[in-house]
């Protein structure tokens, strides 16, 4: 993966590291490579809505400790819910194919994840009021300016 420059932003540079995450899947030769990496991709675009919305009514940030992104997504963000369902299902598959265990994922389900995981990075995008990323000419996907 490429190093990024961290903004101090933090939603900024979690949607910063969703697309490089979008970008190194779609270059991946390995089906578990590309879907380990997309996955990842939509988990960091979906912690970047929570820490874009995660204060509760009286402005205090959520709580500390560990958290299950898809869970608190579906609570902070209802609008994307449904989003948050499938990706908590598809997350069953992501640590075998992260560990490169053959067989775990067809090329079909990684190429539909990683369609998946972008739509949903460009929804967020737009849902946040940022840039929408595109795929530049190379193939490798980043944030239009």
């Amino acid at each position: 993966m490429a190093t990024m420059v961290r903004t101090g932003h933090p939603v900024v540079d979690l949607l910063t590291q969703a697309r490089e995450c979008l970008a190194e899947a779609a270059v991946a030769d390995a089906a578990s490579a590309r879907y380990a990496s997309a996955h990842l991709a939509a988990l960091r675009a979906g912690a970047a809505v929570l820490a874009a919305r995660g204060r509760d009514a009286q402005g205090r940030r959520a709580r500390r400790g560990p958290r299950n992104v898809w869970v608190d997504l579906a609570r902070l963000a209802p609008e994307l819910a449904e989003w948050a369902e499938f990706f908590a299902a598809t997350a069953r598959k992501r640590p075998a194919a992260q560990a490169g265990v053959a067989g775990v994922v067809s090329p079909r389900e990684a190429d539909d994840l990683l369609r998946d995981a972008d739509a949903f990075c460009r929804l967020v995008c737009v849902m946040l009021g940022l840039p929408v990323p595109s795929v530049i000419g190379d193939g490798a996907l980043a944030l239009a300016v």
